[in-house]
Formats: structure tokens, sequence, C-alpha cells
């Protein structure tokens, strides 16, 4: 996986009001630690952010966060953004190892069009599009892959139905439910008086009868 660099500044001062002073002029506060680093603060560019974090990696980027006094290979965690314009306003920079697994969100890409969409005018759901693996820094996915073409109506996928990656281990519950193919509503309610004209029909026929 590409790194990418991004320059920190550090001693800014702490509180509501410096950090929305950072934020007015396009800085982003935030804090870097781990790997026997004690929590520091420290500064980024909004612009130079928002380009390492927008590359084919997305959040899983390996990022150099350059300060005055080194260098450290970080990932972006906890980010925190602005309900309404959806900015980055804080987030944290986790110093991690090469040689170490770290846990990332990773997105899953579905591809093809299922049997039940093509044939019996299904609709696909995704109850989630992303899981969580765990793996090397640079073994991590920018997305995993699986094929859905053969799902019919009342079909699904689990978490336990994705490929087998090299290196990379699913830390999310293999029972999760990923995609399903389902009836539309709509095609449910319309289908609902019929059934019921036709058990009415039915009773009338009983009680005719009796």
């Amino acid at each position: 996986m590409e790194q990418v660099t991004l320059r920190g500044e550090t001693g800014r001062v702490h509180g509501s009001r410096s950090s929305r002073r950072l934020r007015r002029d396009d800085r982003v506060p935030a804090i870097v630690y781990g790997q026997g680093l004690e929590a520091r603060s420290v500064a980024v560019d909004r612009r130079d952010l928002y380009a390492a974090l927008h590359t084919e990696a997305g959040l899983n980027a390996l990022i150099n966060l350059q300060v005055e006094d080194g260098e450290y290979l970080t990932v972006a965690r906890e980010v925190q953004r602005h309900p309404v314009r959806n900015d980055i306003i804080h987030l944290d920079f986790i110093r991690i190892s090469l040689d170490e697994n770290i846990e990332a969100e990773v997105p899953v890409e579905f591809t093809g069009i299922p049997v039940g969409v093509r044939e019996a005018k299904g609709i696909v759901e995704t109850p989630h599009s992303s899981v969580v693996v765990s793996a090397l820094p640079t073994a991590i996915p920018s997305h995993i892959t699986i094929d859905i073409s053969d799902l019919q109506i009342g079909d699904f996928a689990r978490v336990s139905d994705l490929p087998d990656l090299p290196g990379v281990t699913y830390v999310s519950d293999p029972t999760t439910l990923l995609v399903m193919v389902n009836v539309p509503a709509a095609a449910q309610i319309e289908a609902a008086p019929g059934a019921a004209a036709e058990g009415e029909a039915v009773a009338a026929e009983g009680e005719e009868e009796a």
C-alpha cells in the first residue's frame, strides 16, 4: 500500500476556542499516539489531509506524519465530522509498525446483477457494506469484492461468504449479513389483497356447501 506524507504542527493549545480558531485557518486539530509514543496534540492542513485520505486506500491510508522532532508512520482513526458539512473536524493518528497487524474497516464491493433482480424483479438490500479485517498495514485491501450474480429471491451473503485473502483475517462476525435479494415492498403489498380475496372466496364456498 502506498504511503503518503502529511506535515503536522505541534504545540497547539487545547480547548474548543483554540480548535475553532484552527478550523477557521483551514487546519484540523488532531492527536497522535501509539507504539510507546506519548499522546500529543497536532494540527494538519485541511486540504492536505483531504488529499491524504482520498487515495485508493481511503481512510486506511498509511500516513507519514512529519512533526518537528521526527516522522511517524500512522493511520487515521476516530475521525469526527461536521454534522452538516461533513468536513473532518478532529481525528486521531495512531502510530503503527509495518511488521505488526492492525485492524481496519474495509468497504465491500458487490459485483454482478443477481438472478433475482434480472428474472424476478427483486431488489438488492445491503445491511452492511463494510467489514473489519486484521492484517499487516501493507496488506490491508482497499476493498473486498464479492460476486452476487447467482443470488435469487430470498438468497443472501454473509461475511463468511467473502473470499479468502492472503494475510487477511476477518474480524467481523462471520454471520453478519452483508447483502440480500428481496421482493420489493410494493409487490408484497399488491399481493396481499389478492391473497385476502382468495381466502374470502374459499370461506364463502364453504358457507354455501354448509
